[in-house]
């Protein structure tokens, strides 16, 4: 073990015995007493050093036998400390690659963060580099949250949409002005291959089949595809238990969410119905509204907006590829110009849709 104190939190003394780790209530932590030769013995714990040679360097300073192994364990009850040889054999694949490691060297201290265990960074990175995500559109906010998504470290991100890129696609972070023209799939799988942190793995360099797919970030140029998802086009999805996630900018509201976990929150069927429920206008309109922006060119897609959604959609996304539950699911994030306060509300599932979201839980374990 080559213990080290979490670099991503900032250390500072309170008083001449007590040490605050980290500034944000969030992730702060307050560790006490500690002595000045206990204080100075933190800062060597930096992951040069094995064991052996932090009890003797302890000896040294005068710190009675054992101070050493107890500080330790003090610092990983707290989630303060990290190992620079833990995280399994795809973490160490990860540490024989020092450009991605660099390149990924925030994202490496905001996972220790989360994940309180030593080497819960690099396990976090390893697992990323495994998922494989689909984005449904490449415009101003699906193909930003693609090249987000790669650049974090998700080893397989492919991007699904049609026709080819024009002016109005091009953003920063997402498609530049030397794609126009050309087929908006092929765009944005170069944009995704340049933002990745080193080379995904390929095709038959990994044991097994494929992975299936993690997730899906439903992001389609038309934002009412996201504002009202047709039931139909995420038929699939649901039937076969995939994870997807809405977001988009419709007129000048930006949305995030739901994030649909199949069979345990609500699908685009529920919303629908529940819509219908409220507004028995719903339908009739939704079919003048599709009609009409099959036909329409020039819809409202500010920039600003839309790439607030997309940052938002891809760290919703992020957390979710890491084992967490974002605060978009079941639930929906709106922001509309121009104060732009985000409001969350909740997405019921409905009785009558046959996903059976709605089915209690002892009822559906029984079934």
């Amino acid at each position: 073990m080559y213990p080290k104190v979490k670099p991503a939190l900032a250390r500072a003394w309170r008083d001449l015995q007590t040490v605050q780790f980290g500034v944000t209530p969030a992730h702060a932590v307050v560790l006490g007493p500690v002595d000045t030769a206990t204080g100075s013995l933190i800062d060597r714990i930096d992951g040069t050093r094995g064991m052996e040679l932090l009890r003797a360097e302890a000896a040294g300073m005068g710190l009675p036998e054992g101070q050493l192994d107890e500080l330790v364990r003090r610092l990983a009850g707290a989630g303060l400390l990290d190992d620079a040889t833990a995280g399994g054999p795809r973490a160490q694949a990860v540490r024989r690659r020092p450009e991605t490691l660099e390149r990924l060297g925030p994202d490496l201290g905001s996972l220790s963060l989360v994940h309180r265990e030593p080497g819960g960074d690099l396990r976090g990175i390893a697992a990323r580099r495994a998922i494989r995500v689909q984005v449904r559109g490449s415009g101003r906010v699906g193909a930003v949250i693609a090249a987000v998504l790669a650049g974090a470290g998700v080893g397989r991100v492919e991007v699904l949409d049609g026709g080819r890129v024009q002016p109005a696609d091009v953003a920063p972070g997402g498609l530049g002005p030397g794609s126009m023209g050309r087929l908006r799939a092929e765009a944005a799988g170069a944009l995704v291959r340049e933002a990745a942190p080193g080379r995904a793995p390929r095709a038959g360099e990994s044991q097994g089949p494929e992975p299936g797919l993690a997730l899906v970030v439903v992001a389609p140029r038309d934002g009412l595809q996201a504002w009202a998802p047709d039931p139909d086009t995420a038929a699939d999805w649901v039937a076969t238990g995939t994870p997807h996630l809405y977001a988009g900018v419709l007129e000048g509201t930006g949305l995030v969410g739901p994030l649909v976990l199949p069979g345990a929150t609500a699908c685009a069927g529920c919303m629908e119905r529940d819509r219908v429920d409220r507004d028995p206008a719903w339908p009739r309109l939704l079919v003048q509204w599709r009609s009409a922006h099959r036909r329409r060119t020039g819809a409202a897609c500010d920039l600003g907006l839309s790439t607030a959604v997309a940052g938002l959609a891809a760290a919703h996304a992020l957390s979710f590829l890491d084992g967490e539950l974002p605060a978009s699911t079941a639930a929906r994030w709106e922001a509309a110009l121009p104060s732009l306060h985000w409001q969350r509300s909740g997405v019921p599932p409905h009785p009558d849709c046959p996903c059976g979201a709605a089915v209690p839980t002892e009822q559906a374990v029984r079934s």
